[in-house]
């Protein structure tokens, strides 16, 4: 298969959690409808607050379950952010669940948004820089990161050598100024430098900016929201990825390893 239709949801997850999991079901349900392969969800799709605790998580196991369902009824490969329990703490998953509804791929969040007053260390636990997760959807690879990882571009620099051609993104980005330019800006740098695709799932709604995007692999947007929930639909060109990377070798050229510390 050359191209791979996907979508990116983008919604405003309160603390209900029970009432975030049928929100990101029905976006799975439209998504299904559009005929994309691959829904891609923001982060916190479980469950969002201005401060992070634990009782966010409460629902994990519930969401999940509920995510898993969807993906089977409408046979979709589905990313979603979820928040997973450790002790007092929780992990910041990026939840990917095949079209028969089995986990596929869990990307816990390395790099901790510690950054403009927010605090996520203070609740969470950071995941293993040496565990990139790349996926498999249709001939495509497809590398997760999620939030804050965007402003490191070492992070994609490990998909890309893993195979991912298709960067998945979730985020929950925080409102303020210049802060949806910057979004905007880091989405298609992320995916000018390694010539991929780059789907971007990121919150609206009280203190988070939306800005969902489909950006093509020299960072040309092919779909983008504004601040309302709303449903991404777009395809991508296998042709058009291995022309680009044929014009640009950029990643045949480069000179430096990317090593976790």
């Amino acid at each position: 298969m050359t191209g791979l239709r996907v979508a990116v949801g983008q919604l405003a997850a309160t603390e209900d959690a029970v009432a975030n999991a049928a929100a990101a079901a029905a976006l799975l349900a439209r998504a299904a409808d559009e005929g994309a392969r691959l829904v891609v969800l923001p982060e916190y799709t479980i469950a969002w607050a201005p401060r992070l605790h634990a009782g966010l998580a409460a629902e994990h196991r519930r969401f999940a379950d509920t995510l898993a369902e969807a993906a089977a009824r409408h046979g979709v490969l589905a990313v979603a952010g979820t928040l997973e329990p450790v002790g007092d703490r929780m992990r910041n998953v990026a939840l990917a669940v095949g079209p028969d509804g089995t986990t596929i791929g869990r990307y816990t969040k390395v790099h901790l948004f510690d950054a403009f007053g927010v605090q996520e260390s203070e609740v969470l636990d950071a995941g293993d820089p040496g565990d990139p997760v790349v996926l498999d959807v249709d001939g495509w690879r497809v590398g997760l990161a999620t939030c804050y990882d965007l402003r490191f571009p070492e992070s994609f620099r490990v998909l890309v050598d893993a195979g991912a051609d298709v960067l998945a993104v979730g985020a929950a980005w925080a409102a303020g100024p210049g802060k949806p330019e910057q979004l905007r800006v880091l989405a298609q740098a992320r995916a000018l430098e390694n010539t991929s695709y780059l789907l971007l799932a990121s919150q609206c709604g009280r203190g988070r900016v939306g800005g969902s995007a489909v950006v093509g692999p020299l960072a040309s947007e092919l779909a983008t929201a504004d601040g309302e929930p709303q449903l991404l639909v777009a395809d991508l060109d296998r042709e058009h990825l291995e022309e680009v990377r044929r014009t640009v070798p950029s990643l045949a050229h480069r000179r430096y390893a990317v090593v976790p510390r």
